[in-house]
């Protein structure tokens, strides 16, 4: 808790398969996930979900977004529990947290009703963001949260990825950026052939330690 905790690796080292595991879209041949140390299951999303995790996907116009609904529907999607007003859902209230992710995220959108496919990638990723942090999850996971965005919003993104970690929330976050990674997290785990290759201290390592761990299975 607390922590922003890195993935780095080289491509085809598994560090999506990884994440996709954790949180249930692929099924796992062995091992265990704990959180606060007792064993969870995770055996699908939504299950992760109830569990306290949330995750951002790699490819954000692919299983990320609603390209054709709204901004209101992309931020309130996975949390339509909490909307339910006898057999029908509460607009005021999911007007009302549509209206504190675009507030909290910063993002440029003409108004609620605005088709997402519509906003810049920046903005789509903080509707993402927002409406995982509707579900109140205690882990995200990130993988690759600012591919194909503009310079002025991923310091956006990465200054509420910062924040998250100050609430006390877990971030695992894949980037293969390694700047982005030294930047932001506090540890780097460093991926090869699908293994963990080594753990390394983002305040103290290089980039040249983390390349020569990435090799080390290939």
């Amino acid at each position: 808790a607390g922590w922003v905790l890195g993935v780095a690796g080289r491509v085809g080292s598994r560090r999506t398969e990884l994440l996709s595991t954790i949180f249930g879209i692929m099924s796992r041949e062995s091992g265990e996930i704990k959180l606060n140390g007792k064993p969870i299951s995770n055996k699908t999303p939504r299950q992760s979900i109830k569990n306290g995790f949330a995750m951002l996907t790699e490819e954000r116009r692919a299983t990320g977004i609603f390209p054709y609904a709204s901004i209101l529907f992309n931020t309130v999607i996975s949390n339509l529990g909490s909307y339910r007003k006898g057999p029908l859902l509460s607009d005021k209230k999911m007007t009302a947290d549509t209206d504190w992710s675009i507030s909290s995220m910063h993002i440029k959108t003409p108004s609620q009703k605005t088709l997402i496919k519509n906003l810049s990638g920046g903005n789509q990723q903080k509707v993402i963001l927002g409406r995982w942090l509707l579900t109140d999850p205690d882990v995200l996971l990130l993988d690759e949260p600012t591919r194909g965005i503009d310079v002025g919003a991923k310091y956006e993104i990465y200054q509420l990825i910062i924040d998250l970690a100050n609430r006390g929330k877990t971030v695992l976050m894949v980037s293969s950026e390694m700047p982005e990674l030294l930047g932001v997290c506090d540890r780097i785990l460093v991926m090869s052939g699908g293994r963990l290759a080594g753990e390394v201290d983002a305040k103290t390592t290089s980039q040249e330690e983390i390349m020569r761990l990435a090799a080390k299975y290939v």
